[in-house]
């Protein structure tokens, strides 16, 4: 089986089994999915899913937030990984909307990656999830998942390698719903230390290349 052949087959696969798919975080709004989408790095959607309805009820805009402290937005993510860091980034980052954007958050990557705390990850979820872009966000499970299934090779080993290998053999309709097949496929079916592989639909294509699949 070809590469492209093994796209065509997992694409076609999750085109079935998965037809509308989506980001498992909750939000009303592009502040909020910005918002939710940093405290995830590293952190489960469950959790943040938990910390995130009181934090904006506080916080429902950046408006509200850019007035904050790092310290009043810290007693509403202590549970989430690293909360010192993104309680900082938070109001950075909201007070960045607020000056230099009007209080929307931009559409454009290069902008959404000035803003604090928001990589390329990030962003790129912002524009497939909000935006409607063809974008690809490259977190650890579609890293993961990317390599065992074969669809990157071994030397595609950055998450930016890996985003461009992606996007040159998915067809360009496909890309935003792309990031989430492979992310929850991740997430649930080919897990880290224990992949599924006996409860897994792709299981008799797979190459399953566990070695490079981790993202250093």
């Amino acid at each position: 089986m070809t590469r492209q052949q093994r796209y065509e087959y997992i694409i076609n696969y999750f085109r079935t089994q998965m037809p509308e798919v989506t980001t498992e975080l909750e939000f009303g709004n592009a502040f909020q999915l910005l918002c939710a989408t940093l405290l995830s790095a590293q952190c489960t959607d469950k959790r943040i899913n938990q910390v995130t309805p009181a934090l904006f009820r506080r916080y429902p805009s950046p408006k509200e937030m850019a007035k904050a402290e790092p310290e009043d937005v810290l007693e509403f993510i202590r549970s989430v990984s690293y909360p010192n860091a993104k309680a900082k980034h938070l109001v950075e980052m909201a007070r960045m909307l607020v000056d230099d954007f009007n209080g929307e958050v931009p559409e454009n990557l290069d902008d959404l990656v000035k803003l604090p705390g928001v990589g390329r990850k990030t962003a790129n979820v912002m524009q497939a999830v909000w935006f409607g872009k063809s974008a690809m966000a490259v977190d650890t499970h579609v890293y993961r998942v990317s390599h065992r299934l074969g669809l990157v090779r071994k030397t595609d080993n950055t998450p930016l390698k890996v985003e461009l290998e992606l996007i040159r053999h998915i067809p360009q309709d496909d890309i935003p719903k792309a990031h989430h097949w492979l992310l929850l496929h991740g997430r649930y079916v080919c897990t880290s230390r224990l992949p599924k592989c006996s409860k897994c639909a792709l299981s008799e294509i797979c190459p399953k290349l566990i070695e490079n699949s981790k993202l250093g």
